[in-house]
């Protein structure tokens, strides 16, 4: 039996250990090599990084604390407040829940630092981001030899775990992507984008898709989706009860979308003047000449509303006015706040990426993927690791996550023209700045009467950014805030009766004030939408009783066509 002094002698013994393995934590953090110019390419001597004195000592008292209390349960601590550690068996485990205890002891530590800082807040917020990177990938939970839960799996079934582990593993070798859902039961057209229709042009860029109405009427104005062309159209029509397409053929609307065509080496020169002259402008163009409507209503989803209101600016110049009111779903036009996004954008990185493929190539679609994957690491990419190969289970099926996975090429020309005008240098909102199609773009030429929508939650195009374009757009503006992110904020539908959305008709000068005056509503912001388009969509028509028009625009291919089918 040890006695009481022996053991103050090893808790202070421990505490001086503490001290010393702070000391050289601290000396080994100094040496990570921050570039001079706080761009992070290398192009500069390594600079030391200095640290606030005070908010330095505030985390060593707490580590040295949060550490020695550590101790003190020797080997029985429980991890809590962390999905990763949640199953019984990380605190059945001695070992692993001390593990488990330590990691996020150091984590904390770790981000702290990176807090704690003196440099400029990009410099910081990127050194932030890598030390996540780096706890995420370290986890005690990625690794069979410290996961008390795979283990206990491999036990339980005598071993089939691991063996279903190593067969997942070597299939996503093959595909080429870590398997975030059973991709085996989905197939485009058949579950998915299986809204009826017919595809009624096409050219090399994109397919026009027409539905079928579902009623013997619809409005006079018809409705065109512009959907980003980094992603598959069908986020906008994957079930029939959280299709918008359809919601939007259901409300009345004769509605057509643009169905990006996958790019491929025969597009590897295309440009942004290209996909806003042969894709949006084309698009809308055709939607005209089939319906024979002098004015149709368009809606543009993220990328696709920088398209649809680079089109309308190019149009305007032209003294062309074909779009009665336009939609802007999570769309960035104002990329002053892009979030976590800005920490991957400087010259140095736009410039290579310039000289790697600004003159013809491709982005390839699964580096997109995969980038965007990265900004939530634990819940897109590690989460699966374990699920997948540690634990040998197969996800569970899931539409969302099946699109998610089929990713798209972008031609290299037209990408780099994006990065750099968009994200780098902001210059769609500086009147004249840019020159697309031939043409001076303004967005104070968009007059017509305009519905916003933003995400609270989204990582991808912050609210603050969404709302900005309300300072831009000089027609009537209504802006709409919903719960959850980039995607599943906007898909959303009625019949779920799920989560909130936000209206306030006021637009003060910044989004907190917004918020601050903004009335929550339970369910869906589609009925808000709905009720809005509906004011602008004219009277009622009969419905067309055939896809397209005359020999000219015919049926080509029932929907959702063989653009979308075509893989990255």
């Amino acid at each position: 039996m040890h006695s009481e002094s022996d053991w103050a002698a090893a808790t202070q013994k421990f505490q001086q250990s503490l001290s010393e393995s702070w000391g050289k934590a601290m000396q080994s953090f100094q040496q990570l090599g921050l570039p001079a110019d706080g761009h992070g390419h290398g192009a500069s001597p390594p600079a030391m990084v200095s640290f606030s004195s005070e908010k330095l000592e505030q985390l060593r008292q707490a580590y040295l604390k949060e550490a020695s209390e550590l101790w003190n349960h020797g080997l029985q601590p429980k991890p809590s407040g962390d999905r990763r550690f949640a199953a019984d068996a990380w605190s059945a485990n001695p070992i692993a829940a001390f593990s488990a205890s330590t990691y996020l002891l150091n984590a904390r530590t770790m981000l702290g630092l990176a807090e704690a800082v003196e440099a400029d807040a990009k410099t910081r917020a990127r050194l932030r981001f890598a030390v996540e990177q780096f706890m995420a990938a370290s986890a005690p939970s990625n690794f069979m030899a410290l996961n008390a839960d795979a283990q206990n799996r491999a036990i339980e079934t005598s071993g089939e775990s691991i063996a279903k582990g190593m067969k997942n593993l070597l299939a996503d070798i093959q595909q080429g992507h870590v398997s975030m859902t059973d991709e085996s039961l989905f197939e485009v057209g058949r579950n998915v984008a299986t809204t009826q229709g017919a595809v009624v042009f096409e050219n090399e860029l994109f397919q026009l898709i027409e539905y079928k109405p579902l009623g013997k009427q619809v409005y006079e104005r018809p409705f065109l989706f512009v959907p980003p062309c980094i992603n598959k159209f069908y986020i906008l029509d994957l079930q029939p009860e959280n299709s918008v397409i359809r919601y939007t053929v259901e409300q009345g609307h004769r509605t057509f979308v643009v169905s990006w065509r996958n790019a491929d080496d025969s597009l590897a020169n295309k440009t942004w003047d290209d996909y806003i002259e042969d894709a949006a402008i084309r698009a809308i163009a055709v939607v005209q000449d089939i319906t024979g409507a002098r004015k149709i209503n368009a809606l543009g989803f993220c990328v696709g509303g920088t398209i649809l209101a680079t089109a309308l600016a190019v149009l305007a110049a032209r003294g062309e006015k074909p779009v009665a009111s336009t939609t802007f779903l999570t769309t960035l036009l104002d990329f002053s706040d892009t979030g976590i996004l800005d920490l991957f954008i400087d010259e140095p990185m736009v410039q290579y990426r310039e000289m790697q493929m600004g003159k013809g190539g491709l982005l390839k679609g699964q580096e997109l993927a995969t980038t965007f994957s990265f900004l939530r690491p634990n819940d897109l990419v590690w989460n699966y690791v374990v699920g997948n190969y540690l634990k040998g289970e197969t996800p569970p099926p899931f539409d969302l996550l099946y699109w998610n996975s089929d990713s798209t090429n972008l031609p290299g020309p037209m990408y780099t023209w994006y990065l750099r005008n968009t994200y780098f240098e902001n210059n769609i909102v500086k009147p004249g700045k840019c020159t697309v199609a031939g043409e001076s773009v303004d967005l104070s030429t968009v007059d017509m009467p305009v519905y916003i929508y933003g995400s609270r939650e989204d990582h991808i195009v912050p609210i603050a950014g969404a709302y900005a374009s309300t300072r831009h757009l000089p027609g009537k503006k209504r802006f709409v805030m919903g719960a959850s992110g980039h995607i599943a904020g906007v898909i959303n539908a009625p019949v779920k009766n799920k989560r909130s959305y936000w209206t306030n008709d006021k637009l003060p000068a910044t989004i907190d004030q917004w918020i601050a005056g903004a009335k929550e509503h339970p369910g869906s912001w589609w009925t808000d939408w709905s009720g809005w388009l509906k004011g602008h969509a004219g009277k009622l028509v009969p419905a067309p009783k055939s896809y397209g028009k005359g020999a000219k625009y015919k049926a080509i291919e029932p929907a959702p066509g063989r653009y979308v089918k075509a893989k990255a």
